[in-house]
This record gives structure tokens, C-alpha cells and sequence, in this order.
């Protein structure tokens, strides 16, 4: 074949592999779920179980703003299983990055060992963070699932299917080198379309559910309060703690109440959940 001819097969391949080291270098679409996880999910948490847009935004100014990452991080305490996946996306996505922006280490000439080993830390650190909230065998899952979908990436750089000398461009050719065996591309090709589901697909759809649960995302008291006719007893849901008592949003009320002598209720439920409401 003439150097004619290969030339535009050569300058597709380049661009394609920049565009996808591109991805890679920007989180790739995980990125952008998580984004939108950590700004839209709680404001659509809050808009819903108290019950509209007005009432969002009353209880958004009436809590400090150090308060306002309370929302999402109640509904991982909440939610074992938006946490672990989480934090599953959360492993992979970093690593993907880190190892587009310099993934030498994991080329064959590096022994296994040592890739493996790095590897491991955030996913047992994340297993132990979810074990520690949810318990012993939401923590093993997460971790043998991070370790899992991280052990993937490595097999793309070892097989060939990624550029390791620092680029991390995707290749269309097995590498001369690795010499890598079927199942091991069938394996490093599978992880990759594990995680690109969960991170597009699972993560949104389990956020969506716990915001649309009508579940408080964080604890529910039964205070005095005084309605001006009055002190009587009302069920909120705190919002932010002042003095002797708490900021919290009166559930039957639907206002923001300061609440002295509380107690802790044990039914979370604020609301029905969209979908008997739809």
C-alpha cells in the first residue's frame, strides 16, 4: 500500500485518539455527572421534599452557606447504595485522569506490582469511608469494585489499547510489546464500558430516585414551636443550629420555624415520593 494511501487512515487514528485522551484529561462524561450531581441533585432534594421552588429557596437562605453541603452529604449517609456507587465513579474517573495525564507508570516495563499497589489506595480508602456509614459488606463491595474498574485501566495501558509514554491516547492496535492475551483486552474493554455506565446511567438514575424519595436528607426533630398563637409541638427538619435550639423547616406549617426542646423523630418521611405522586 503506498504512503498516500495510509496517510488518512494514520491522521484518523491520531485524531481519534486525541479526542478520546481529551475525554480522558476532562474526567470524561463521569465528570460531568458529577457535576451535575453535586449542584442539581440537591436542589432538586429540597425543591421537591419540602414542596416547591419557593420553599427551596426559604430554606436555602435561611441556612449558612457552610450548611448547604449538608444536603448532599446527608443523602450519601442516607443512601448506601448512591454512596458506594459514588464513590466507585469517584475512583475510576480520578484514575483514568491521572493516568492520561502521565500513564509511563503503567506501560509493560513497569513490574505489576508497583501500578497494582498505587492503585489500591483510594479504593480500600473509599471502602473503608462507606463500611464505616453503611457497614462491613457495602465497604468490601465498593472496594473490590474501584480496585476492579481501576485494574481495568491498567489492563488498557499493559494490552496495548492506550499509549503509555505519556499521552494515554487510545490505539486501534494491540501493542508488539505486551503481546496480550484475548481475554485480557475482553477484560480491560469490558471494565470500560462498566464504568462508563454506571457513570452515566446508574449514578444520575440512584440520585434522581433519593432526591425524589421525599425522605429527609438529614434529621427530622420534634420541637416546641412558636407559631404566634402559641407553643405547640411540630415536627421539622433541621436546617441549621442556633443558640439553645435549631432552624428548621415546619413540615406541616411550611415555614421556617426556630424549634426549642427537641427531640429526634423517628420517621424521616417528609413528603411522598414522586412516583405515587406523578
Amino acid at each position: 500500500m503506498s504512503d498516500s494511501a495510509k496517510a488518512p487512515t494514520t491522521a484518523t487514528a491520531t485524531s481519534e485518539g486525541a479526542s478520546e485522551r481529551a475525554a480522558d484529561l476532562k474526567g470524561g462524561p463521569g465528570h460531568l455527572v458529577l457535576v451535575a450531581v453535586v449542584l442539581a441533585v440537591p436542589v432538586l432534594k429540597l425543591t421537591w421534599t419540602l414542596g416547591g421552588g419557593s420553599q427551596a429557596r426559604e430554606a436555602f437562605l435561611s441556612m449558612e452557606p457552610a450548611n448547604w453541603p449538608d444536603v448532599v452529604i446527608g443523602m450519601l449517609l442516607y443512601e448506601p447504595l448512591l454512596f458506594s456507587v459514588l464513590a466507585v465513579v469517584v475512583s475510576h474517573a480520578s484514575f483514568a485522569y491521572f493516568a492520561a495525564r502521565g500513564g509511563a507508570q503503567l506501560r509493560a516495563a513497569v513490574p505489576l506490582a508497583v501500578p497494582v499497589a498505587t492503585a489500591s489506595v483510594v479504593p480500600v480508602t473509599f471502602g473503608l469511608l462507606v463500611g464505616a456509614f453503611h457497614g462491613l459488606w457495602w465497604g468490601v463491595g465498593v472496594a473490590v469494585a474501584a480496585e476492579a474498574l481501576r485494574l481495568g485501566v491498567i489492563a488498557e495501558y499493559r494490552t496495548g489499547r492506550r499509549h503509555a509514554a505519556g499521552s494515554g491516547d487510545r490505539t486501534r492496535t494491540r501493542s508488539s510489546h505486551t503481546a496480550p492475551s484475548g481475554w485480557r483486552e475482553h477484560a480491560a474493554e469490558a471494565s470500560r464500558w462498566v464504568a462508563l455506565t454506571l457513570a452515566v446511567l446508574v449514578l444520575p438514575l440512584l440520585a434522581a430516585v433519593s432526591a425524589l424519595d421525599g425522605r429527609s436528607w438529614t434529621t427530622v426533630l420534634e420541637c416546641d414551636v412558636n407559631t404566634g398563637q402559641g407553643t405547640e409541638r411540630a415536627r421539622v427538619v433541621e436546617l441549621g443550629r442556633k443558640g439553645t435550639g435549631v432552624v428548621g423547616w415546619d413540615i406541616e406549617g411550611g415555614e421556617v420555624v426556630n424549634g426549642v426542646n427537641c427531640a429526634v423523630s423517628h420517621n424521616e418521611v417528609v413528603r411522598s415520593p414522586w412516583w405515587r405522586d406523578a
